[in-house]
This record gives structure tokens, C-alpha cells and sequence, in this order.
């Protein structure tokens, strides 16, 4: 028998802890956070290419919160879900480019 299958875990006793989908309350999104350094971009490329890196970051965030505020599924991400995200949490509403992006984002994450 393994050592891990002897060994008794903490969580088992109390139980797992809760999620958004089963917790009693809401789980509240972790603000403020500290966002991470940030590197300067590499000089040179064509502007379309700073605007796409940007809106993928923005995207990004927006589906990480999403997720964070139980939306799991891209069929429940409308725009003004996405747009009231945003403001949640601090960036300027994205536009229906962005909010596209977000959900094939939440589409194939899987």
C-alpha cells in the first residue's frame, strides 16, 4: 500500500472548501490585488500588433474574473456581463471585439 493512501489529509476531516457553485454566499473576487510587474513591450512591431497583445491581456482578465464570479460557460458571458466585469474589477468596458475574444477564451480553455 502506498505511504500517501496511510497518510491522512486536513481537508478530509473538515470537508473541501467551498467554491462559487457551493458555497452558501457568494464568494467575493479577491480585490484589491497586486498586479505583476509589468516588462516594457518590444520596440519596433506594427501597431496592430500592441493592440491585439492588449486586448488579449484585457481578455484574458476579463474571462479569469468570469470564472472567479461563476460564470463558466460562454452562453451565459453576454456583453453587458462581460462589461459590468469589467467595471467590477477596474479596466475600461471592453468592446464587442473584446468581449468575442473573452468568449472563445471561456469556449476552449477546456
Amino acid at each position: 500500500m502506498p505511504a500517501a493512501a496511510l497518510k491522512p489529509t486536513s481537508t478530509s476531516a473538515r470537508g473541501p472548501v467551498p467554491t462559487q457553485s457551493t458555497a452558501k454566499r457568494s464568494v467575493q473576487l479577491d480585490l484589491p490585488y497586486e498586479p505583476l510587474m509589468k516588462r516594457p513591450l518590444p520596440a519596433g512591431l506594427p501597431r496592430d500588433w500592441y493592440v491585439t497583445h492588449n486586448r488579449r491581456l484585457k481578455a484574458m482578465r476579463l474571462a479569469i474574473a468570469l470564472l472567479d464570479s461563476g460564470v463558466y460557460l460562454p452562453d451565459q458571458a453576454r456583453d453587458a456581463t462581460i462589461r459590468s466585469t469589467a467595471a467590477t474589477i477596474g479596466v475600461h468596458p471592453p468592446s464587442a471585439t473584446t468581449c468575442r475574444m473573452v468568449r472563445a477564451l471561456m469556449r476552449y480553455s477546456r
